[in-house]
């Protein structure tokens, strides 16, 4: 935590410096309270994250929304000053003489610019339609649907007004089946129950089905896990059932960090090789596992394709070809998808926020 608020502390000094660096005598603003100001917002986010894991109310529920806000624009504005830096560090060995603070204007306008965009973005969900072919998909799941939709991280910054949305997007769909594939919570202080509750409207004739992911299981999962069920959506924890002759395999994050554990859990659960199936698990971290145990399709979120630059690049980096979309290990296919919800900041620049839904052939 000393670390993490270290490195917030010289983000914003980084930033303040960049801004009140005057070449050549001039002055610029360098006051008193432009200091308290940036010394403030750079511990902003850590006091409302701690305040977050303890309190659900508005005052702190409209703190953190300002820090999370702010901490997104913070890391534009840092790249900005990297960049005011090097424009002038270039035109100063080229013998150009530049305005080094209207340079930062420039880049500062662009990322607060940038900042704005990602938080409208962050807040335009997307109907986002894919064809599946299965082998050994039975006859009655040709041609229907399922609604996949992970990340919505309900907590102080999205909450039960979010979900009753994007149930209703889901909903207008008339899905066959519904995945909710982990992080429905953001894992801070809320009413677990009273958030849940607009999954009561979340009906599909083949069901409606739930896996934890790694928000939920920060500490005891079960007051969500129980939430979630009393709203009348199926817990799949480590299991598999039977909708309408095609396997649904559910893995809470937990059980499937590890290889062997992931591996042994699913030859517990006993997929039938020779028919279709398909996983819920949180994580797209260990596709060639499942592969391995005769899966057809995993559906999983967690990536969030790392909502927005340098996240965008590093979150590729880490997860390759199954950072995001449709995308085939052997003979399983992996669909990931970046969520619907952010978690943190609420902006997404690179990415956007999605419901999928997946039409089987």
């Amino acid at each position: 935590m000393t670390v993490i608020q270290a490195i917030l502390f010289l983000t914003h000094l980084f930033i303040y410096e960049t801004w009140t660096f005057a070449p050549a005598g001039s002055e610029y603003l360098s006051s008193l309270w432009l200091k308290v100001t940036a010394a403030a917002l750079s511990v902003s986010f850590l006091t409302a994250s701690l305040l977050a894991f303890r309190y659900f109310n508005p005052a702190v529920r409209t703190l953190y929304r300002i820090s999370a806000v702010w901490l997104g624009i913070v890391s534009f504005l840092f790249f900005a000053a990297g960049a005011s830096w090097l424009v002038f560090g270039a035109a100063w060995l080229v013998g150009v003489n530049v305005n080094f603070h209207k340079i930062v204007e420039v880049f500062y306008a662009a990322a607060a610019l940038s900042g704005l965009t990602g938080v409208l973005n962050a807040g335009w969900t997307r109907i986002r339609r894919i064809t599946v072919r299965l082998e050994n998909l039975p006859e009655t799941w040709r041609g229907r649907t399922a609604a996949l939709v992970s990340d919505l991280h309900l907590g102080h910054v999205r909450n039960g007004s979010f979900l009753r949305r994007i149930v209703a997007k889901v909903m207008k769909e008339n899905p066959d089946a519904v995945f909710l594939a982990g992080d429905l919570y953001d894992g801070t202080a809320i009413d677990a129950a009273k958030a849940a509750e607009p999954l009561r409207a979340l009906r599909a004739p083949q069901g409606t089905y739930f896996v934890a992911g790694n928000h939920e299981q920060f500490g005891d999962d079960s007051r969500y896990l129980q939430a979630v069920s009393n709203a009348g959506v199926r817990v799949l924890h480590n299991e598999k059932i039977e909708a309408d002759h095609l396997q649904i395999v559910g893995v809470p994050y937990n059980h499937a960090t590890q290889d062997e554990h992931f591996q042994s859990v699913l030859r517990e659960i006993g997929v039938d090789r020779n028919r279709a199936s398909i996983l819920l698990t949180h994580a797209p971290d260990r596709p060639h596992i499942a592969e391995k145990e005769g899966i057809s399709l995993q559906v999983s979120g967690h990536t969030h394709v790392g909502q927005f630059f340098p996240w965008t690049w590093m979150a590729r980096r880490i997860y390759r070809q199954f950072v995001y979309g449709l995308s085939r290990i052997g003979k399983m296919l992996v669909y990931t998808s970046s969520g619907a919800g952010t978690w943190g900041p609420p902006l997404r620049l690179g990415s956007s926020p999605e419901i999928v839904l997946l039409q089987f052939e």
